[in-house]
């Protein structure tokens, strides 16, 4: 951290600025220069923002020179990690040297609809069984989901599968049971800034997948990131399903930068949602090829046996001609980037 005083800043302002950072236990350098003075902080950050240094006598401004977020943070972590996702001797990694496909039905409606879905998936080259058994919606009319028989039928299915579920959690009372039954916990856009459920997820020691907010910076999304990191937990998968922007022609607007800048900054895995983004199924194929080019680390799509009944995102569901098309995508191209497919890198 970096404190610029004011070029009317006198010896005595200098002075209270290295006596309030030493008082934490920090140290600040004094570099006089011929018009201004830069002090610069060595020590805990965090210690140094209740000194509210910005409003004292002389001080221009504070500016922080490391990033705010330590434990996912590349400057402390420089080798990109991988995620290791489902019971030992079929865990499923996400993570730079693979490509990890994930897909399922956007909510479990039945046991029947869950389990050809599943299979749907699974014959499209998915390792990962996504599915929501607790939806938030918008509107309190919508379906919200099945519960705990949702996540009984998810069970079920990765018996009969043999592939790992990630499901969302939408509320911190839900996190035990959900753990329970989930190899991987969700959480959702409308909760990336719901700290407490953050810290909750940390606490439980399972693989965290957190979707960006939908008017998140990369900033803030890393922070929600740290989160859940501070708990101890760094089994964390970043997805990238989209902002809120100006732009009405597609549900949210893809933000297919955010794949190198998150990879250049952080060391944890990302992964890409294009049926979110796009909200139209016409679009996840071409999205997907877009996230496998730009380098992502995995995609997750929703798949539905029947689209036109789907209680939620049926719009966007694939079936037939675009599940067909995003699975030959999903199994040449990651290869022309250098990656390999995920299921042969189980363990």
């Amino acid at each position: 951290m970096v404190v610029v005083m004011s070029p009317e800043a006198t010896d005595e302002d200098i002075a209270r600025v290295v006596s309030r950072v030493e008082g934490v236990g920090g140290e600040a350098f004094v570099s006089k220069g011929v018009v201004r003075t830069i002090i610069g902080l060595v020590g805990n950050i965090e210690s140094f923002h209740h000194l509210n240094l910005r409003t004292l006598r002389g001080v221009a401004d504070v500016h922080r020179i490391s990033d705010p977020y330590k434990l996912v943070s590349r400057q402390h972590h420089s080798e990109r990690s991988t995620v290791w996702v489902g019971p030992e001797g079929k865990q499923v990694p996400i993570g730079p040297e693979s490509f990890t496909f994930l897909a399922g039905p956007c909510a479990v409606e039945s046991a029947e609809q869950t389990v050809e879905a599943a299979r749907m998936a699974q014959s499209a080259g998915a390792t990962i069984l996504r599915g929501g058994a607790f939806k938030p919606r918008t509107s309190p009319y919508a379906f919200q989901g099945l519960g705990v028989k949702g996540l009984e039928i998810l069970a079920d299915v990765r018996a009969a599968t043999g592939m790992p579920v990630v499901t969302e959690v939408i509320d911190a009372r839900d996190v035990a049971v959900v753990a329970e039954y989930a190899d991987m916990l969700q959480i959702g856009t409308r909760n990336a800034a719901n700290f407490a459920l953050l810290q909750a997820v940390g606490d439980v020691g399972k693989p965290v997948l957190l979707k960006r907010g939908m008017t998140a910076t990369i900033e803030e999304w890393l922070m929600a990131a740290e989160y859940v990191a501070q708990r101890g937990n760094l089994d964390i998968v970043l997805c990238e399903r989209g902002i809120r922007t100006f732009e009405p022609a597609t549900r949210n607007t893809l933000d297919i930068s955010a794949v190198p800048v998150v990879q250049a900054t952080s060391h944890l895995p990302i992964i890409v949602d294009p049926s979110h983004a796009a909200g139209r199924k016409d679009l996840v194929v071409p999205l997907s090829r877009a996230a496998i080019a730009v380098g992502a680390d995995g995609v997750i799509v929703d798949v539905h046996p029947k689209p036109e009944t789907a209680l939620c995102d049926g719009p966007q569901a694939l079936l037939g001609t675009e599940l067909r098309e995003l699975a030959q995508a999903v199994r040449r191209l990651p290869g022309v980037v250098g990656r390999v497919d995920a299921s042969t890198l189980t363990r």
